[in-house]
């Protein structure tokens, strides 16, 4: 039997994409939570865990591979790429918010930590831009909206971890303050496939749009003058 349509989704407006207007947003790609050799997974095998198989497997078979490809597509484009980081300053992390401290203290991740630092595949360039939040959305605790705005980007592409969490929360921050904003679904994980799943169902409803990184090549590449070849980006 076929799903019945969404009332809600009647009320989403029809918004075109210009590539000028478009950023990257890439989530909490850090090794304390976003690699098996980080500090959840280090603590999930001592334990015996599984549970964070499925996470991991995805990170290192669809979240990492499909944000290099976005990134060098945006790259191509002449587009901003800004890496979004989690974690304190201060070793007891008190200058987080309480709900986030015990997970920040227990993971170590702390500003100048291993734990703390973007993976090395995704080391930020020359010209990306870092912002670090203590908050689980971006917007609550960075200066991401006067940046964004700063750059002329008012269409922002968001892929890393986790899909239910940071990134959904960041997602609805922007659509909340009037951006066009993207999940690249194949370039966003967590650590269950149905919070993946469901979320993006809910964020589509009126929050914003769901992608592949395919489907985002094309969209982008066909909205500008000279549309970029598959061999710059891919």
């Amino acid at each position: 039997m076929s799903t019945p349509a969404d009332y809600i989704r009647a009320f989403m407006p029809e918004r075109p994409v210009h590539t000028e207007q478009a950023a990257l947003l890439i989530i909490d790609m850090q090794y304390a939570t976003g690699s098996r050799q980080g500090a959840l997974g280090r603590k999930l095998k001592a334990e015996g865990s599984s549970v964070g198989d499925y996470r991991f497997a995805r990170i290192e078979q669809s979240v990492l591979p499909n944000t290099l490809r976005l990134r060098e597509l945006f790259t191509a484009l002449g587009r901003p790429v800004v890496h979004v980081t989690i974690g304190a300053a201060l070793p007891d992390a008190a200058d987080a918010p309480v709900h986030m401290r015990k997970l920040f203290v227990e993971f170590n991740n702390i500003v100048g930590s291993r734990e703390h630092e973007i993976v090395d595949e995704l080391k930020p360039r020359a010209g990306e831009h870092v912002l670090r939040k203590t908050t689980i959305g971006a917007f609550a605790s960075t200066n991401i909206d006067s940046l964004l705005r700063a750059l002329g980007c008012e269409q922002l592409y968001l892929a890393g971890v986790s899909t239910n969490m940071c990134v959904e929360t960041t997602a609805r921050e922007a659509a909340d303050r009037g951006y066009l904003v993207t999940l690249v679904e194949d370039a966003c994980g967590t650590t269950h496939e149905d919070l993946h799943q469901v979320t993006l169902r809910n964020f589509q409803r009126l929050f914003g749009r769901v992608r592949s990184t395919d489907e985002t090549r094309l969209e982008l590449s066909a909205a500008v003058a000279t549309p970029v070849t598959a061999a710059n980006v891919l």
